[in-house]
């Protein structure tokens, strides 16, 4: 494919933008692949493009049920941070937060990566301690992170109220590095680079079984038809539960809506990001003056992508306290995606039951900022057969060895 560049632009605005091609091809899929990737979100393509750049694997389809990055890689809150406390948590989000900073290159595709920073508030004396203690870990694990004073936050965050009269700032846990990218930029980003690859991105295509044989998996049946496979890797997020039940085994996750929201566009009033755990809300401003706020999962298992009125309420109401301006605004969208979610609330990259067949799933709430590192790290499995050291400690068989790596004890919250 042709290099975005300035010239491209200048060359094409002289010729009235007729030259441009298609960002992705979208081919009919062929009779068998190497590897056949179900999910054509962030992390699928993500996988494809590490598969292609690092092991030289390129007769690749990525298939998807609907369109490419319509699933939960385009309906999140663009957070991106890696100040994690377990040290498998940190060496995985710190891997994706690096590539982040030269995805841009790496695509030739501009993500808007935007290493604004993200500080996650300390509003009772219990978060101190463990932030504190969070900062302290991540100085071991090569996390770029501190611990900071209330007047501090107050400074990188002007509109913040840090005496609110329930839950006064009492500092933060900064991250300078961490930041937001363009959600839907990063999967087609990948999407083209897969594409110029010679991989298959097959849209409109929904996988409806998986045939095996000797144990091992020989292919997927879809809704276009059978396409075989010598390696199939699920990586469909919410979904996953499906998929393992379609190759005959079952995963120790649920399915929960994460709902989010957005204001109607304002002048430029908040250069970070900022993460309220004690109130549940977490809030920053897009490029287009929106307030992306976002809050908890809802509490039943569910499989809706849509807003509830309660959700509205119990984020806006934690947040006014925090942020006295929110009040005042208009809510512009709403939205909600479907988080598969584990009992340690970290993910799974993994070899299954099924020969062949590796899934990577159980992200819940922190999937977007992971993609390039859970991308890397699937890749690796899926062309050795065996994980990596990044992918090392989120097998399935941890659920059986009693090996969790528990961030949602740790760090109090899994966004």
């Amino acid at each position: 494919m042709k290099r975005y560049s300035l010239f491209a632009i200048a060359r094409e605005a002289a010729r009235y933008h007729q030259g441009w091609e298609k960002a992705w091809a979208s081919p009919e899929p062929k009779k068998k692949y190497d590897v056949v990737i179900v999910g054509a979100g962030g992390h699928g393509l993500a996988t494809a493009f590490y598969l292609g750049k690092n092991f030289g694997i390129t007769n690749v389809a990525i298939v998807e049920k609907g369109w490419l990055g319509g699933g939960n890689t385009g309906r999140n809150t663009t957070i991106i941070r890696s100040n994690y406390l377990q040290d498998p948590s940190a060496a995985i989000y710190e891997k994706a937060r690096s590539l982040y900073e030269t995805m841009s290159q790496d695509l030739n595709y501009n993500v808007m990566f935007s290493p604004r920073g993200v500080m996650m508030l300390a509003q009772t004396e219990a978060e101190i301690r463990g932030y504190k203690r969070t900062a302290q870990a991540n100085a071991y694990q090569g996390v770029a992170t501190e611990f900071i004073g209330p007047e501090r936050v107050k400074e990188l965050c002007p509109i913040i109220r840090i005496d609110g009269p329930r839950y006064p700032v009492l500092g933060a846990l900064w991250q300078e590095r961490g930041g937001t990218a363009r959600h839907d930029a990063v999967a087609w980003g990948y999407a083209r680079a897969c594409s110029d690859m010679g991989m298959d991105i097959i849209q409109q295509c929904e996988v409806t079984g998986v045939t095996r044989e000797g144990g091992k998996v020989t292919g997927v049946e879809t809704t276009k038809g059978h396409i075989g496979c010598n390696k199939l890797a699920s990586v469909v997020a919410g979904n996953s539960g499906h998929m393992a039940n379609m190759a005959g085994f079952q995963l120790p996750m649920e399915s929960v809506a994460l709902q989010a929201l957005v204001s109607e566009p304002i002048k430029p009033c908040m250069d970070v990001v900022v993460m309220a755990n004690t109130v549940h809300g977490y809030m920053s401003q897009s490029d287009k003056g929106e307030m992306v706020i976002g809050g908890g999962t809802d509490a039943f298992n569910n499989y809706t992508q849509r807003g509830s009125f309660h959700h509205i309420e119990e984020t806006v109401r934690a947040l006014i306290e925090t942020f006295p301006m929110v009040s005042r605004l208009k809510m512009l969208r709403q939205w909600g995606g479907i988080v598969d979610v584990t009992g340690d609330r970290s993910p799974i990259i993994s070899k299954t039951p099924v020969g062949n067949m590796f899934i990577n799933g159980g992200w819940g709430t922190g999937g977007f900022k992971s993609i390039p590192g859970s991308g890397w790290a699937m890749a690796e499995l899926v062309a050795k057969g065996e994980p990596g050291p990044l992918a090392a400690e989120f097998g399935l068989d941890r659920f059986t060895q009693g090996r969790f790596i528990d961030e949602s004890v740790a760090a109090g919250v899994a966004h």
